[in-house]
């Protein structure tokens, strides 16, 4: 891979320029007034692992999407299962930039929709996926910038605090049937999500 980042913001900035990019040539222009940082969400509720702050919450008048640092891709994992993972943090980073492009009021609506079916994201609008098509297109980002540089951080372990922590479960569903369930990010990157029982296919992590 040339040009490898070890940064995870030089990383995430690096996404953010392709993305723009992405959404150009599908006819949607980014704000300029967004930034990307790596932070917990107000909630993690739901298993959320983005979000996206809008111009008025800002002193500066920015958007502001942060990436929950709890996913990440596990030093252990095989080439396939860091790719894999590194897709859904470009997905999830795309996800958020389409609320910073289409504003607050279009929240996951029909407006929202348009523009993140146009970029390659699918399934529920409030826990979009990426295509087969995004995929495609992230591959080549990939080989650029590098597999994302860093696994995931574990809320509320730390070396003052020794005790055995439990792991948070992000949510996965099907994008058939709706039927939900919870899993650990370390088991979707060592073997992928779970199949679901209904429609046998493999189930989408929410972002």
């Amino acid at each position: 891979m040339n040009g490898t980042s070890r940064d995870r913001a030089e990383w995430l900035e690096r996404a953010n320029v392709a993305l723009r990019r992405l959404f150009a040539d599908k006819g949607y222009k980014v704000p300029e007034k967004v930034r990307i940082s790596l932070g917990w969400p107000s909630t993690r509720k739901g298993g959320r692992i983005g979000e996206c702050w809008f111009p008025p919450s800002s002193a500066d008048g920015h958007a502001e999407i942060f990436i929950s640092p709890e996913i990440g891709v596990p030093a252990r994992a095989n080439e396939q299962r860091k790719i894999k993972a590194t897709i859904l943090i470009l997905a999830t980073l795309a996800h958020e930039l389409v609320h910073a492009t289409q504003g607050a009021e279009a929240q996951h609506g029909p407006v929202f929709k348009r523009c993140a079916v146009a970029i390659g994201l699918t399934g529920k609008m409030t826990a979009t996926s990426p295509s087969a098509a995004f995929n495609e297109w992230a591959m080549p980002l990939i080989e650029e910038i590098g597999i994302f540089p860093a696994g995931g951080l574990t809320a509320g372990t730390g070396t003052a605090e020794r005790k055995k922590q439990s792991t948070r479960l992000l949510k996965v569903g099907c994008t058939c049937c709706g039927y939900t369930a919870r899993v650990t990010n370390k088991w979707i990157c060592d073997a992928g999500t779970p199949v679901c029982p209904t429609d046998g296919v493999p189930m989408e992590v929410a972002a």
